[in-house]
């Protein structure tokens, strides 16, 4: 396959950031163009409701330094809305009416928050966080707050909660599930979650459902639950989750899977010639799991940014890394590798629970599919070992056997 002489990425996050370097170090000297909405340079996610929403840091981690871009021959177009991709002319079009030809097009357009689809929904004070502009925006509001109400239990929820206990403010979570993080922990090691939240003052309204956000044309006033409960906010988180941004690849015929992101083969291809898709809206067949899989975390994005850049210059490798998270809530640190099924797997856990010291596995037909270290930081190394070689295990021998000696 001959090099191309033009490459188009769409998307300033993470990932398209991360493909557009990794062109020039793999020694690509053909034109590369990246096209990204937002007017800062491209950022990482996690700090967004981590240090900056604590009010440790006011910048989130930039992928490239400032000049990375121009020194190095990337045509970082800021601000620019890209409105549709036209795959027989292999172009792209923007908000301004430019066009964009490719040569090969890479589609890393990322996520935005779903919102309620409840009465109220739109008021002011309710909050979705994604940007550094929100993140940065909600930390001052939380730093005014008296009472902050977080709608959804997850990674984002979660760590808001805790980001706005640190400010003073008094916080509710309302979740229509039984336990935070249920359907990513499961019930033992979601219970730590809740514990730790309640420790720190957080009210819990858990397996309830939001009926209306409640208020007037200058502010949130309040959540009601659909059985009648009243709670009065100053602010309103709205954490359920986010979903693919899609539309550019839908408008251009290309396939979408089930989940709704961008069907893409295990190099990240698409069906359609010269055209692929990484991060957040990328639904890969994973060679691991022999089914395809659409992962929304930090690490997915800049490791497939990364991984398709060789592909995007003629390359067939299958991207095969497991999925890896991690998370910081006031005193307790973890990371997550793998990809468990909450409902099916066995879970076996090692150490002390209530002292939120311990390792979390997960075991499918008898082998790893995922593992979780919380404030353990001497095992990481060996969990992702167990993980990505789907090592045979028993429950015993992980509870209370030499994990080293588990290793091929």
């Amino acid at each position: 396959m001959p090099e191309p002489s033009r490459i188009v990425i769409i998307g300033g996050g993470l990932a398209g950031a991360t493909a557009a370097g990794e062109l020039r170090e793999r020694g690509y000297s053909g034109d590369v163009v990246l096209l990204a909405e937002e007017s800062h340079r491209p950022y990482e996610l996690p700090a967004l409701s981590k240090a900056v929403l604590l009010g440790e840091a006011d910048e989130p981690d930039w992928v490239h330094e400032p000049g990375f871009y121009a020194e190095r021959g990337i045509e970082l177009r800021s601000g620019v809305i890209a409105t549709r991709v036209e795959l027989g002319a292999r172009v792209v079009r923007d908000s301004a009416g430019a066009e964009h030809p490719y040569d090969r097009l890479l589609l890393a357009t990322g996520s935005v928050p779903r919102r309620l689809p409840v009465p109220g929904a739109d008021l002011p004070g309710v909050w979705h966080l994604r940007t550094l502009d929100s993140a940065l925006g909600l930390r001052a509001a939380f730093q005014e707050a008296e009472r902050v109400v977080i709608v959804g239990a997850g990674w984002i929820g979660t760590e808001a909660a805790a980001a706005a206990r640190r400010h003073g403010a008094e916080v509710t979570v309302v979740d229509q599930s039984a336990l935070p993080l249920q359907g990513v922990l499961g019930d033992e090691v979601a219970e730590v979650f809740r514990d730790l939240h309640g420790e720190h003052g957080v009210r819990w309204e858990l397996g309830a459902a939001v009926a209306e956000l409640t208020g007037g044309p200058e502010r949130v006033r309040g959540v009601r639950l659909a059985d009648g409960t009243e709670l009065p906010a100053d602010v309103v988180l709205v954490a359920v989750g986010v979903q693919p941004r899609t539309e550019l690849a839908h408008t251009a015929g290309l396939e979408l899977a089930d989940d709704g992101g961008v069907a893409v083969d295990a190099g990240l291809r698409t069906a359609a010639p010269d055209v692929y898709a990484a991060g957040d809206i990328a639904a890969h067949f994973h060679p691991r799991y022999g089914r395809r899989v659409r992962v929304e975390h930090w690490a997915n994005a800049k490791n497939q940014g990364a991984h398709v850049a060789g592909n995007l210059l003629g390359g067939h490798e299958p991207y095969v890394r497991a999925p890896y998270f991690f998370t910081d809530q006031y005193d307790l640190g973890c990371e997550y590798r793998g990809l468990a099924d909450v409902d099916t797997d066995e879970v076996v856990v090692r150490g002390d629970l209530a002292g939120r010291r311990f390792l979390a596995f997960w075991l499918r037909d008898g082998k790893v599919t995922a593992a979780m270290n919380v404030n353990d930081w001497e095992h990481g190394d060996t969990l992702k070992a167990l993980v990505d070689g789907q090592v045979p295990a028993t429950g015993d021998r992980l509870r209370e056997g030499d994990l080293a000696a588990l290793l091929p």
